[in-house]
């Protein structure tokens, strides 16, 4: 099978993601591997993933997907906000939406990401402004949580993913 492997990461989480599913796709021929834009023409099967950019892909995956047609796709992605099982599946719902009619969704494999310190920074000032917002504590344990992400457990269902969307 002609596989493409696309994917749009900021800080290194979901480029782990896109790799654990390339070593997953051992003996299949890879046609593209990387970040968009690639061309996917030859594929069977397109990996499309992204970080999470305000509850959604990424501008660059979204470009991306908007130019499939014809194709089984399976949309990947991380997130640091990733604690519940529901947050992912209303992620996948807004990443299945980029995808235009004329493609096939085969699957869809979300978990969580580090973020970047940056933004713990900004919400413990936050924090020192309105000390009994419990959104921002909340927020700030989920990024406490997401430290270790994506770890073992996550990419080996990456892998697990990987090869179920290929039928493997």
């Amino acid at each position: 099978m002609r596989i493409a492997i696309v994917y749009d990461s900021l800080t290194g989480n979901t480029a782990q993601v896109a790799q654990a599913i390339r070593e997953a796709c051992t003996g299949q021929e890879i046609v593209a591997f990387g970040p968009p834009p690639q061309n996917v023409d030859r594929a069977e099967l397109v990996f499309a993933g992204s970080w999470t950019d305000k509850g959604g892909p990424t501008a660059a995956m979204k470009e991306f997907l908007a130019g499939l047609f014809g194709k089984r796709v399976a949309l990947f992605g991380t997130a640091g906000f990733g604690i519940s099982e529901l947050y992912f599946g209303a992620l996948a719902d807004r990443f299945q939406a980029e995808v235009p009619k004329g493609n096939q969704v085969v699957s869809t494999f979300f978990c969580t990401g580090k973020m970047p310190q940056a933004v713990k920074d900004r919400y413990e000032a936050q924090l020192k402004a309105d000390p009994e917002n419990g959104k921002l504590k909340t927020m700030l344990q989920a990024f406490d949580m997401a430290l270790s992400h994506p770890d073992q457990e996550d990419l080996e269902q990456a892998a697990e993913f990987a090869r179920e969307a290929m039928g493997v």
